[in-house]
């Protein structure tokens, strides 16, 4: 055995392709079926992937290569590969997709994912989509869009397996062999038992559903765990819900508390998950952008927020313009000035992300806020003496001034205790004002910490160096 082969084989991993992603060999192979027009072969490599790795795949290649892929699919598109594409890329799609293929595949999504799909459509597409669905599809769809965007109106599906709260187990098991397949979600995980007034009262898993007895009430098999979610209720609050509350599925009232419909936790996931994008994304400065977008798209998004960056630079170039002299006579401080701004801003972004987080998942509130400021202020006043040692000793072994040391030391320990403060206050002070801390945090962050650096450093140098 030779040693590439015996190494194989103690780390089969190695050979392994990424987990949960399509390999090179995969997509290589359908883009040759699409180049050489053989539908039949095309159909057998995509059959088996699933909706999220066709979507994922459509998203990866050219406008070109998507077009020609779509077109000899043709009838074989999935409704549920709709609901997987990124925004950005899914008008084209459904712009290639000839009318039938289109109502066939609206027609096998449930309501909640047409209205996803349509929300963001120009009125023509609306209008082709809502034309393929029948009467009471159509219904669910027009009343879940006349709820504001990002409600949990537009996130719940109408579809709901419901049962009065008198029913027996045997009742409820009779009920849904007895009702029609596309009366029923495709996927659901809970009874809702509800009063004569269609108020829901609580939850019955399927689980314990199966396994009672006939004769048993429903009422006595409901989970402790009961949420009810306003149909106005933001979606960001919902999907905090379903996380802290560890829900699979909640019924969705309205202003009466009516039962309308139901939030599963796959749709609340999915909202999380776009919230934690969202914020990373805005933290850099690079709003909602995605792979697909194209040049211009991306160039307008980063543009206002570069230019941002450009004002505070300039500020922090104006606090360096008032210590000319200084920097003529002493030009070890030129040398040593971007250092206690770099510590200052790297300390900063990490106090600004633990905060625009704790924030996002209600862990940063009222109660414990000033508990978190002085924790952050601490740990800027610790870490900033230790690498003030390590800057004073470089100080003075690097240019042989025991004052010198002392002046980064001491700039050092500032810019550090203030990152934290601005760090943790900036964002908390900026949601209380209504602006949205992972949008506006970091220009103001980096401002200050610059600032503060520049100024400590040269200051204290001038005084104590002229």
């Amino acid at each position: 055995m030779s040693d590439h082969e015996q190494q194989a084989e103690n780390h089969p991993e190695e050979n392994e392709p990424e987990a949960y992603v399509l390999g090179k060999r995969d997509v290589s192979a359908i883009l040759y079926a699409v180049e050489i027009d053989d539908r039949e072969k095309l159909i057998e490599l995509m059959e088996p992937l699933h909706p999220a790795d066709i979507a994922d795949l459509l998203e990866q290649i050219s406008s070109f290569e998507r077009a020609r892929l779509i077109r000899l699919y043709d009838l074989e598109f999935d409704g549920d590969i709709l609901s997987e594409l990124d925004e950005s890329i899914r008008d084209e799609v459904i712009s290639l997709l000839t009318p039938q293929v289109l109502q066939e595949a609206m027609r096998e999504l449930d309501s909640d994912d047409v209205v996803d799909i349509i929300e963001d459509l120009e009125d023509a597409q609306q209008a082709t989509i809502m034309d393929a669905l029948d009467d009471v599809d159509r219904a669910a769809v027009e009343q879940a869009l006349a709820y504001p965007e990002y409600s949990a109106g537009r996130l719940m599906q109408r579809e709901v397996v419901m049962a009065p709260e008198h029913w027996t187990v045997g009742a409820a098991i009779d009920h849904l062999r007895a009702t029609p397949e596309d009366e029923l979600p495709d996927q659901f995980y809970h009874v809702i038992i509800v009063d004569p007034r269609l108020h829901p009262v609580g939850n019955v898993t399927l689980g314990k559903l199966m396994r009672s007895k006939r004769e048993t009430p429903l009422k006595a098999l409901m989970e402790e765990t009961f949420q009810i979610i306003p149909a106005l209720r933001a979606e960001g609050d919902v999907a905090y819900a379903f996380n802290q509350y560890h829900l699979i599925s909640a019924p969705v009232v309205d202003e009466d508390g009516r039962l309308i419909g139901v939030i599963t936790i796959d749709d609340a996931m999915a909202v999380l998950d776009e919230e934690h994008e969202e914020d990373i994304l805005r933290l850099a400065g690079v709003g909602d952008g995605s792979l697909s977008d194209r040049v211009i798209e991306t160039t307008k998004q980063r543009l206002p927020w570069l230019a941002v960056n450009l004002v505070t630079a300039i500020a922090a170039s104006m606090v360096i313009s008032q210590f000319e002299v200084a920097l003529a006579q002493i030009v070890a401080l030129a040398v040593l000035m971007p250092i206690v701004a770099s510590m200052g801003g790297n300390a900063g972004t990490q106090s600004l992300t633990v905060a625009v987080r704790a924030l996002a998942t209600k862990d940063l509130t009222g109660s414990n806020v000033w508990r978190v400021i002085r924790r952050e202020c601490l740990v800027g006043l610790i870490n900033g003496s230790i690498f003030a040692v390590v800057m004073g000793v470089v100080g003075v072994i690097w240019f042989g001034s025991p004052a010198l040391g002392y002046v980064i030391a001491t700039a050092m320990v500032i810019n550090m205790v203030v990152a934290g403060l601005a760090g943790t206050g900036i964002p908390i002070l900026l949601e209380r004002a209504g602006v949205d801390p992972a949008l506006a945090s970091g220009a103001f962050v980096t401002t200050v910490t610059d600032v503060v650096g520049f100024f400590a450093f040269l200051g204290l140098a001038a005084a104590v160096l002229l």
